[in-house]
């Protein structure tokens, strides 16, 4: 799976579902033993858990970067690698 970026012990990647009907487009928030799924149109956790203040870090993160992300979407399930997203700093 496409690692999009990394910040604050949190990895965010994307699935490669190239031909395959899949959920809403979506990434997978990683940190430490937990994993949350957002959706990215409305960016909201749809599944998964993390800790409150990681949680707050990816929306904010992801809201900044929504266009990217489903660019990011668009790309890979057109079989093409997605672009690095800018962490938060």
């Amino acid at each position: 799976m496409p690692e999009l970026s990394r910040f604050y012990g949190i990895i965010i990647r994307m699935y490669l579902e190239v031909g395959t009907p899949h959920h809403v487009p979506h990434f997978h928030a990683y940190y430490q033993n937990e994993v949350g799924i957002y959706s990215l149109d409305p960016v909201e956790l749809i599944a998964g858990t993390l800790p409150k203040r990681q949680q707050r870090l990816v929306e904010a993160w992801a809201e900044l970067h929504q266009s990217e992300l489903l660019a990011s979407w668009e790309r890979l399930q057109a079989g093409r690698e997605p672009l690095p997203i800018a962490p938060l700093t």
